[in-house]
């Protein structure tokens, strides 16, 4: 596979997964494996990941679902690929004693591969390519003639509280967007429109594309000061905490606190999340 030092276009996306990024998400690794539970056991149904296969889980990150797959199937085996120095280190250490489980840092966008999978897997790792189109193309090349792919991308943040409350919350304390956003810019809504999914695989020559829409609630944490110390970490509050000093930044933070108040129960914060659970064929 190809270093990612070799490549451009995904540039920045290296410079922030190899930086404070990785970190973070390496410390959150057990909260956000837990959080995100639902969603990869979902994920990983849809996969069917069968004895004897070989699986590439792309943006693996920490290893959650590269190491699912291998415990599944202890005669398939799987190979974790992430832009990310820091997370794969993590990864690599928790699955040690999982001889057919293996990590690899390298850019899946531009990578070379051969035809050896059977399955392309992932978990919110495909939405960051820069040239979308181009990377599926390039990642086709990795399935065997009769290969699948099974990835798991957010549906809007309309549809995803448990990320969408802290970022309406702090809006007003955050500067105006020069230019409006690009809905399919490299990050994690990018995927969230189906049809914008279909036209890339399609063009990248994936066939029988199915897209199936899954919902569930996410336990965020059991109480309110957690809840916001976590997103302080990871998501649009975080953005607020980087970017925001002082007074401002203690009323943006208040902010939150009050949006997820109402939310609260006695098990603690639930917010809904909602995916699209996205398969499709090598078209040979």
């Amino acid at each position: 596979m190809t270093n990612v030092e070799n490549n451009s276009d995904n540039a920045e996306q290296i410079k922030y997964w190899n930086a404070k990024a990785g970190a973070i998400w390496v410390a959150q690794q057990a909260h956000l494996d837990h959080l995100l539970a639902p969603l990869s056991e979902a994920g990983l149904a849809a996969a069917k990941f069968t004895a004897n296969e070989s699986a590439l889980d792309i943006g693996c990150g920490c290893g959650d679902t590269s190491i699912a797959l291998g415990a599944s199937q202890s005669s398939g085996s799987v190979t974790g690929v992430d832009i990310s120095e820091p997370m794969l280190a993590h990864a690599q250490v928790r699955a040690d004693a999982m001889p057919n489980v293996s990590f690899e840092q390298a850019d899946a966008a531009i990578a070379e591969f051969s035809s050896q999978y059977d399955l392309l897997f992932s978990r919110f790792g495909v939405m960051f390519f820069a040239d979308p189109e181009a990377a599926f193309k390039n990642l086709r090349k990795a399935l065997k003639p009769n290969g699948r792919m099974v990835f798991v991308c957010w549906q809007p943040p309309s549809e995803n509280p448990w990320m969408s409350l802290a970022g309406k919350a702090v809006q007003p304390f955050m500067p105006p967007a020069a230019t409006p956003p690009n809905p399919h810019a490299p990050g994690p809504f990018a995927f969230s429109d189906p049809a914008h999914v279909l036209a890339i695989l399609s063009n990248a020559g994936f066939a029988n594309v199915q897209i199936e829409s899954f919902n569930t609630p996410l336990h965020i944490a059991d109480n309110l000061d957690d809840a916001l110390y976590f997103q302080t970490q990871i998501g649009p509050a975080a953005n607020a905490v980087a970017t925001l000093e002082g007074a401002e930044k203690d009323q943006a933070l208040n902010a939150v606190k009050e949006m997820f108040r109402p939310h609260m129960t006695s098990e603690g914060l639930d917010l809904e999340a909602a995916v699209w659970i996205v398969s499709a064929e090598n078209e040979v």
